[in-house]
C-alpha cells in the first residue's frame, strides 16, 4: 500500500505543478501576446505576470476550505477534488479563445479559470504530504515525504519539455494553437491521477483520529488558538521555497530574454536541466533529514540560497548558455531541493493530526500567495526600477531567505517525534498533545 500511496501522491503533486509550470511558462512567453491588446509592451507583460499571481491568491481559499474538509472527513477524498478541479481548470485554459477573438472577455476569462486552477491546487500538495508521511514509519519520513516534491519538479519538468518543444514551430502557429496542446493534455493526466487514487485507502493517522473520535468540528480555529506562534514560523519559513522556485524558473524566462537579451530557448533549457535534478536532490535531502534532523537541512538550504543570490544574476548577465544553466541548477535544482525535500515531514510533525491539514495547506498557502505569487511581478518591477539592473532583485531574495532561514531555526526540531506533531506551541511553551 505504502508504494500506491507514493505513487498516487506523487501523480497529483506532478499534476498540480505540470499546470502551474505551464502558467508560468505561458505567462512569460505567449499571455502577454495572446490575451492583451497590442503595442502594450512591459504593460502586458506585467499583466501577464498579474494573473499568475491570481492563482496564488486564491490557493489559500482553496487551502482553508479545503483544508478543513481534509481534517473532517479525511485526506483521501480531498485529493480526488483538488486532482478534478486543477485538470478541468488546466483543460479550459487550452481552449480559451484570444483577445482578438473576444476582446476583454480574453483575460477576463483567464484570471476566473487562473482562480478554478489555485483553488484546486491550494490543498493540493498539503494532502500529497501528508498521504505520505503519515503512511511513513518513523525513521523514513523525510525520505518518503519527499517524493510528492519529485512529482513537483516531473510536472515542472513535463510543462517545461512540453512547451519547448512547441515553441520550436514557427511562431505564427506556435501563439495561435501551438501552446494549447500541452494545456489540453491536462485531461489525460488527471484522469490516470484518479483512478489509482481510487485504489488507495485512508491514511492510518487519520483512521486513528476518526476511531478515536477525535475529529475537530473547526480544525483551523482549534490550531489558531493553540499553534499561533508555530504556525507564523512554518509560515514564514516557507518563504524561501517559492523564491527558489518561481525565480529561476519563471522570471528567468522573461529576464534572459527581454533584459539579457540571450536566446529563450537557453532559459528553457536551463530550467529544464535544474528541473531533472530537483527531481532527485529532495529525495537526497528527505533521507538527510532522518539523520541529522529537519532543521540543519532546511536552514542550510535556505542559507545556500541566500549566500549565491548576487552571483545568481551575475551568471545570468553573461547570456552564456551554460553559465545561464549553472545558475538555474544551482538555485533551483540544489538549494531548492534542500529547502523542499525535509518540508512535507518537518511541517507535518509540526502539527497534531486533528489539524494537520489545515495548518499545512494555512502556512504553505499563503506564504505562497504574497511570496510565490508575486515573485516574478515583483522582481520584473524591481529590474525596471533599476534601469535594467538586477541588484535590487538580488538584495530582495537574498532578505527573503535571510528571514525564512531565521523563523525555521525558531521552530523545533521533530525528527523524533514518535507519532508526529508532538511539538505545537501554546503561548510560549511546547504542548505534548
Amino acid at each position: 500500500m505504502k508504494k500506491r500511496v507514493v505513487v498516487a501522491s506523487t501523480i497529483g503533486t506532478a499534476l498540480e505543478w505540470y499546470d502551474f509550470g505551464l502558467y508560468g511558462l505561458a505567462s512569460a512567453l505567449v499571455f502577454n501576446k495572446v490575451f492583451f491588446s497590442d503595442g502594450m509592451g512591459t504593460i502586458a507583460t506585467l499583466a501577464s505576470f498579474a494573473t499568475f499571481a491570481v492563482g496564488f491568491f486564491f490557493r489559500p481559499v482553496g487551502g482553508v476550505i479545503i483544508g478543513h474538509f481534509g481534517d473532517r472527513i479525511g485526506r483521501r477524498t480531498m485529493m480526488f477534488v483538488t486532482l478534478g478541479l486543477m485538470g478541468t481548470a488546466s483543460t479550459l485554459i487550452g481552449l480559451l479563445p484570444t483577445y482578438e477573438s473576444i476582446g476583454m472577455a480574453a483575460p477576463i476569462l483567464l484570471v476566473l479559470l487562473r482562480i478554478l486552477q489555485g483553488v484546486g491546487s491550494g490543498a493540493e500538495y498539503a494532502g500529497a504530504a501528508l498521504m505520505t508521511t503519515e503512511y511513513a514509519d518513523r525513521d523514513n519520513r523525510g525520505f518518503w515525504g519527499s517524493f510528492p516534491v519529485a512529482g513537483n519538479a516531473a510536472g515542472v519538468l513535463l510543462a517545461s519539455a512540453s512547451f519547448t518543444a512547441v515553441s520550436s514551430m514557427p511562431d505564427d502557429a506556435f501563439l495561435s494553437w501551438g501552446w494549447r496542446i500541452p494545456f489540453l493534455a491536462s485531461f489525460l493526466v488527471a484522469g490516470v491521477g484518479l483512478y489509482i487514487r481510487m485504489k488507495i485507502a485512508e491514511t492510518p493517522d487519520f483512521q486513528q483520529v476518526r476511531a478515536a473520535r477525535q475529529v475537530t468540528r473547526a480544525p483551523l480555529a482549534e490550531a489558531l488558538r493553540g499553534s499561533r506562534r508555530t504556525l507564523f514560523l512554518a509560515f514564514v519559513a516557507n518563504f524561501a521555497p517559492n523564491i527558489a522556485g518561481y525565480v529561476p524558473a519563471v522570471f528567468v524566462l522573461s529576464y534572459v530574454a527581454d533584459t539579457v537579451g540571450a536566446p529563450e530557448s537557453s532559459a528553457l533549457a536551463a530550467v529544464t536541466a535544474a528541473t531533472c535534478v530537483r527531481m532527485v536532490t529532495p529525495a537526497l535531502f528527505g533521507a538527510l533529514s532522518d539523520r541529522v534532523g529537519r532543521k540543519p537541512v532546511y536552514v542550510g538550504g535556505a542559507l545556500f540560497c541566500a549566500a549565491i543570490s548576487f552571483p545568481f544574476f551575475l551568471l545570468l548577465d553573461t547570456g552564456s548558455a551554460l553559465l545561464i544553466g549553472v545558475a538555474v541548477v544551482a538555485m533551483l535544482g540544489i538549494g531548492d531541493g534542500a529547502l523542499l525535500g525535509p518540508q512535507p515531514a518537518f511541517y507535518a510533525e509540526l502539527f497534531r493530526p486533528q489539524v494537520r491539514y489545515s495548518s499545512i495547506a494555512l502556512t504553505r498557502e499563503f506564504s505562497a500567495a504574497l511570496i510565490g505569487g508575486t515573485a516574478p511581478f515583483v522582481a520584473s518591477a524591481l529590474v525596471a526600477a533599476a534601469g535594467g539592473d538586477p541588484w535590487l532583485v538580488a538584495a530582495y531574495i537574498t532578505a527573503v531567505y535571510a528571514v525564512s532561514a531565521w523563523a525555521a531555526h525558531l521552530l523545533p526540531e521533530t525528527r523524533h517525534a514518535a507519532e508526529g506533531a508532538q511539538f505545537a506551541y501554546v503561548r510560549g511553551r511546547k504542548e505534548h498533545p
